[in-house]
């Protein structure tokens, strides 16, 4: 897992896997959720992976489109 940046100061997230069709979460709470292209579309995965990358406004993106959107809760 990549550690999320966090450059807003106040995210739920705290780190992410990218993949070629997937992104998985990993939330302060210690819970992880894998999305993929399946589960959330893919055009929200890749926004996603780009928010993720830089590490500002991934956990308001999560909350707004794709909160139940996952694939699985790993964790």
């Amino acid at each position: 897992m990549e550690r999320y940046k966090n450059l807003g100061g106040n995210s739920g997230v705290v780190g992410y896997e990218i993949g070629s069709d997937f992104i998985r979460v990993q939330f302060s709470n210690g819970s992880v959720y894998l999305y993929t292209y399946a589960s959330a579309g893919a055009n929200n995965v890749e926004q996603m992976k780009r928010l993720a990358r830089m590490g500002q406004g991934l956990n308001a993106f999560i909350n707004r489109h794709v909160r139940k959107a996952y694939e699985r809760k790993e964790r």
